[in-house]
Protein backbone atom coordinates (compact mmCIF):
# COMPACT_ATOMS: atom_id res chain seq x y z
CA UNK A 1 0.00 0.00 0.00
CA UNK A 2 1.13 3.50 -0.77
CA UNK A 3 -0.05 6.72 0.77
CA UNK A 4 -0.99 9.36 -1.77
CA UNK A 5 -1.42 13.03 -1.01
CA UNK A 6 -2.80 15.47 -3.55
CA UNK A 7 -2.18 19.18 -3.56
CA UNK A 8 -2.51 22.16 -5.85
CA UNK A 9 -6.25 22.48 -6.08
CA UNK A 10 -7.99 25.79 -5.84
CA UNK A 11 -10.31 28.24 -7.51
CA UNK A 12 -9.50 29.63 -10.93
CA UNK A 13 -11.35 31.44 -13.65
CA UNK A 14 -12.24 29.76 -16.90
CA UNK A 15 -9.26 29.71 -19.19
CA UNK A 16 -6.83 29.61 -16.33
CA UNK A 17 -4.33 26.97 -15.36
CA UNK A 18 -3.64 24.84 -12.36
CA UNK A 19 -1.12 22.16 -11.55
CA UNK A 20 -1.99 19.29 -9.28
CA UNK A 21 0.59 17.20 -7.52
CA UNK A 22 0.33 13.78 -6.00
CA UNK A 23 3.14 12.61 -3.80
CA UNK A 24 3.56 9.02 -2.73
CA UNK A 25 5.26 8.01 0.47
CA UNK A 26 6.66 4.73 -0.78
CA UNK A 27 9.40 3.75 -3.17
CA UNK A 28 7.07 1.19 -4.71
CA UNK A 29 5.49 4.17 -6.46
CA UNK A 30 8.20 3.69 -9.05
CA UNK A 31 6.56 0.43 -10.08
CA UNK A 32 2.98 1.68 -10.22
CA UNK A 33 0.94 3.01 -13.04
CA UNK A 34 -0.72 6.22 -11.91
CA UNK A 35 -3.97 7.86 -12.77
CA UNK A 36 -5.96 10.99 -12.11
CA UNK A 37 -9.70 10.82 -11.63
CA UNK A 38 -12.30 13.40 -10.81
CA UNK A 39 -15.75 13.44 -9.35
CA UNK A 40 -18.21 16.28 -9.55
CA UNK A 41 -21.40 16.54 -7.49
CA UNK A 42 -24.06 14.27 -8.89
CA UNK A 43 -21.66 12.53 -11.24
CA UNK A 44 -19.72 9.31 -11.20
CA UNK A 45 -16.01 9.28 -10.69
CA UNK A 46 -14.40 9.53 -14.08
CA UNK A 47 -10.99 8.94 -15.50
CA UNK A 48 -8.98 12.00 -16.44
CA UNK A 49 -5.45 10.95 -17.27
CA UNK A 50 -3.04 8.13 -16.66
CA UNK A 51 0.61 7.36 -17.03
CA UNK A 52 2.46 4.10 -17.40
CA UNK A 53 4.60 2.92 -14.49
CA UNK A 54 7.78 4.08 -16.20
CA UNK A 55 6.28 7.14 -17.82
CA UNK A 56 6.56 5.54 -21.22
CA UNK A 57 3.04 6.35 -22.26
CA UNK A 58 0.17 8.55 -21.25
CA UNK A 59 -3.55 8.33 -21.73
CA UNK A 60 -6.20 11.02 -21.54
CA UNK A 61 -9.93 11.17 -21.43
CA UNK A 62 -11.40 12.90 -24.45
CA UNK A 63 -12.71 15.96 -22.57
CA UNK A 64 -9.22 16.92 -21.42
CA UNK A 65 -7.12 16.01 -24.43
CA UNK A 66 -4.98 18.89 -25.53
CA UNK A 67 -5.54 20.75 -22.28
CA UNK A 68 -4.20 18.50 -19.53
CA UNK A 69 -0.80 16.89 -19.24
CA UNK A 70 0.17 14.13 -16.87
CA UNK A 71 3.77 13.53 -15.93
CA UNK A 72 5.75 11.85 -13.22
CA UNK A 73 9.02 12.23 -11.43
CA UNK A 74 9.98 8.95 -9.86
CA UNK A 75 12.90 10.55 -8.09
CA UNK A 76 10.47 12.69 -6.12
CA UNK A 77 7.73 10.05 -6.01
CA UNK A 78 5.36 12.56 -7.52
CA UNK A 79 2.87 12.58 -10.35
CA UNK A 80 1.58 15.84 -11.78
CA UNK A 81 -1.45 16.99 -13.66
CA UNK A 82 -0.98 20.24 -15.50
CA UNK A 83 -4.37 21.66 -16.36
CA UNK A 84 -4.65 24.44 -18.90
CA UNK A 85 -7.61 26.18 -20.50
CA UNK A 86 -9.80 25.15 -17.62
CA UNK A 87 -13.53 25.07 -18.05
CA UNK A 88 -16.32 25.17 -15.49
CA UNK A 89 -17.07 21.54 -16.35
CA UNK A 90 -13.63 20.67 -15.02
CA UNK A 91 -14.76 21.56 -11.53
CA UNK A 92 -14.55 18.49 -9.35
CA UNK A 93 -12.63 16.80 -6.63
CA UNK A 94 -9.54 15.37 -8.23
CA UNK A 95 -8.02 12.15 -6.98
CA UNK A 96 -4.78 10.46 -7.79
CA UNK A 97 -4.63 6.71 -7.77
CA UNK A 98 -1.99 4.03 -7.94
CA UNK A 99 -2.23 0.77 -9.82
CA UNK A 100 0.06 -1.81 -8.30
CA UNK A 101 1.32 -3.14 -11.55
CA UNK A 102 4.08 -2.64 -14.04
CA UNK A 103 1.50 -1.62 -16.54
CA UNK A 104 -0.04 1.19 -18.46
CA UNK A 105 -2.73 3.29 -16.89
CA UNK A 106 -6.29 2.12 -16.91
CA UNK A 107 -9.43 4.21 -17.22
CA UNK A 108 -11.29 1.98 -14.79
CA UNK A 109 -11.30 3.03 -11.13
CA UNK A 110 -11.56 -0.62 -10.16
CA UNK A 111 -8.11 -1.29 -11.55
CA UNK A 112 -6.49 0.99 -9.00
CA UNK A 113 -5.47 -0.07 -5.54
CA UNK A 114 -4.58 3.09 -3.63
CA UNK A 115 -6.26 6.47 -3.61
CA UNK A 116 -5.51 9.89 -2.31
CA UNK A 117 -7.94 12.02 -0.35
CA UNK A 118 -8.62 14.36 -3.22
CA UNK A 119 -8.15 18.03 -3.90
CA UNK A 120 -10.90 20.43 -4.91
CA UNK A 121 -10.71 22.22 -8.22
CA UNK A 122 -13.26 24.91 -8.89
CA UNK A 123 -13.42 26.77 -12.17
CA UNK A 124 -15.61 29.83 -12.30
CA UNK A 125 -17.21 31.17 -15.45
Amino acid sequence: QVQLVESGGGLVQAGGSLRLSCTASARTFNNYAMGWFRQAPGKEREFVAGIRWDGGSTYYADPVKGRFTISRDNTDNTVYLQMNSLKPDDSAVYYCAARRALASASASPGDYDDWGQGTQVTVSS
